[in-house]
């Protein structure tokens, strides 16, 4: 992997923390690049595992190079510090998204759908299985590419080891497969179930199977067919419902055969019931920026500006109160 020297890093600010790891917005000195610096905590670093994840992670993200996946540039060591440095999206994530507008409609979750595909399907072509894909983990440019993130968990093929203990469950609750709750060997069908999860939350807003606990919601996942989105939403065509429940198959023999076929089957909707659209199909390597998408964090960006205008007028306000009335305190104890 490529080895790059921490000073070569100006830490701008701190942009995100998690449970291992925390994410600064840098400057490449020798580029003048701004980028994402994530850096292993010091508490995680003594943990052989943790530090092994992390390590893989940035083996994994060497490897992909696609459009719709968060590009790496390289990382290191640093006072027995693991960091690498990627692609900083500033759009937000497709979680942010959801939390602000609640759902998304069925063409905009085509195209979003269509691009976490081609990142699927290139992660797969490699030998990376991802075994998290959820909102949070995709994150959206200003001109609307999607991007694929996070690949802590991801399963790598081309490797004789496994970090991830056998029958041990890994992912997040709401988005995992039957085959990973049970602890089973997982495939590129298991990324194809979440997708369907992805989906159904995208037009719905909230995932398929909802509960008030893992064991409940795990329950659902194995044995409780989803809901179908016809019922619950009548301006989803239908042949995009049986793209959900084919990707909602407990049986992974039974959901569809690769990412790419899915990406198809997406298109082909887009296609049907969208003619007025300049639809074009792309290859593997081009991923366009959506226009829907791109729409959609226009108008929450115009949101957000409306709301720090709202918040600088109220500041504005409560300063020029309080030089008034400074004012009026020096002019009564001058008399």
């Amino acid at each position: 992997m490529p080895r790059i020297p921490y000073d070569e890093f100006e830490v701008i600010e701190q942009i995100g923390n998690g449970t291992v790891g925390t994410v600064y917005r840098a400057r490449m000195k020798s580029t003048d690049q701004i980028v994402a610096l994530k850096v292993l905590l010091p508490a995680a670093t003594h943990d052989k595992q943790i530090s092994a994840r992390f390590a893989r992670e940035m083996v994994i993200l060497e490897r992909l190079n696609h459009p719709n996946i968060v590009k790496y540039h390289g990382g290191g060591e640093y006072n027995g510090q693991l960091f690498y440095a990627m692609e900083l999206v500033e759009g937000g994530s497709l979680r942010d998204v959801l939390t602000r507008n609640g759902s998304m409609t069925w063409d905009e979750s085509v195209e979003c759908g269509w691009q976490v595909c081609s990142a699927l399907q290139h992660a797969h072509n490699h030998g990376v299985i991802h075994r998290d894909l959820k909102p949070a983990n995709l994150f959206l440019s200003k001109d609307g590419v999607v991007k694929l993130g996070d690949f802590g968990i991801a399963l790598d093929l081309r490797t004789t080891s496994n970090i991830t203990a056998t029958g041990l469950t890994v992912g997040s609750y709401m988005y995992m497969s039957p085959e990973q709750i049970r602890g089973e060997p997982v495939t590129n069908q298991t990324d194809l179930y979440a997708l369907g999860c992805l989906l159904f939350e995208m037009l719905m807003g909230r995932p398929p199977f909802p509960g008030q606990n893992f064991a409940h919601i795990f329950d659902q996942h194995l044995h409780t067919p989803a809901p179908p989105v016809n019922a619950l939403s009548e301006v989803c065509p239908e042949p995009m419902e049986s793209i959900i429940k084919q990707l909602l198959e407990k049986d992974p023999n039974s959901r569809p055969f690769n990412a790419r076929s899915v990406q198809g089957m997406l298109a082909e909707v887009k296609i049907q019931f969208d003619e007025q659209a300049d639809w074009k199909r792309r290859d593997s390597g081009q991923a366009a920026g959506s226009t829907v998408l791109s729409n959609l964090l226009l108008a929450e960006r115009a949101v957000q500006d409306a709301e720090e205008a709202s918040w600088t007028q109220v500041i504005g306000t409560f300063v020029a109160v309080t030089i008034v009335a400074a004012l009026a305190w020096y002019w009564q104890k001058g008399n």
